[in-house]
């Protein structure tokens, strides 16, 4: 499991003035929340923190919030960005519980699908209806990606999500619906279709008149 660490203090000014004159400084308001307790603001340093968006399954992680000698094990729930500069301008963090069972959204990456049954025998193309599932655990056992090898899948194959592997301690779940798992597909492959441009059907349209009219004269020459 990935071990980030968010440090930060205790923040006290609230207020749209506030936020914006944190943002100048450099730093980033958050708020942490959840497990029973009361939610709190912080403020966070905004390179600091940008180190920990490098990697890709910062959203997966359990992460450890830092603020004034106490320490909080949290996921990230959601991250505000500016609309058009590369800055974060809010974090929200949920605290979590070894004992409780978190509903997290994880992502879902395809192995061998170069080397899929339907792509190389079926000149098929593969087709992700899921990008990612959601899946129920306890904290300890939070996968930061689900692996689906789909090697033997074959043309016009289907994979849902009953299809996915079997992890210790996980269990797929519908957000939408938690008491019926609504087992969607996730992956295909289908036929591959080819496109063409409008200018080489112009072109062939062009070419099979002219062996139309060859072939027209041939015959009146051989009359």
């Amino acid at each position: 499991m990935s071990n980030y660490i968010f440090e930060g203090t205790l923040r006290g000014d609230l207020g749209k003035g506030a936020r914006r004159r944190l943002r100048r400084e450099g730093n980033i308001p958050a708020i942490v929340y959840g497990a029973d307790k009361d939610a709190v603001s912080i403020v966070l340093n905004h390179n600091e923190v940008l180190k920990c968006f490098r990697a890709e399954d910062i959203f997966t992680s359990i992460v450890t919030i830092k603020v004034d000698g106490q320490e909080d094990k949290a996921i990230l729930r959601d991250v505000q960005r500016h609309p058009f500069k590369p800055l974060i301008t809010h974090l929200d963090f949920m605290r979590v519980r070894a004992d409780e069972a978190i509903v997290v959204e994880i992502p879902v990456v395809f192995l061998n699908e170069e080397k899929a049954h339907g792509v190389v025998h079926g000149n098929g193309q593969v087709l992700q209806h899921l990008a990612s599932v959601a899946v129920s655990c306890l904290p300890v056992d939070l996968p930061n990606v689900i692996e689906l090898d789909i090697k033997a899948l074959e043309l016009d194959g289907i994979l849902h999500i009953s299809d996915l592997p079997k992890l210790e301690g996980v269990e797929y779940v519908d957000i939408m619906n938690p008491e019926e798992m609504n087992d969607q597909p996730v992956v295909s492959i289908v036929e591959a279709r080819v496109y063409e441009d409008a200018d080489d059907e112009e072109a062939d349209d062009a070419d099979a008149e002219e062996a139309d009219d060859a072939e027209e004269a041939s015959e009146e020459d051989a009359e």
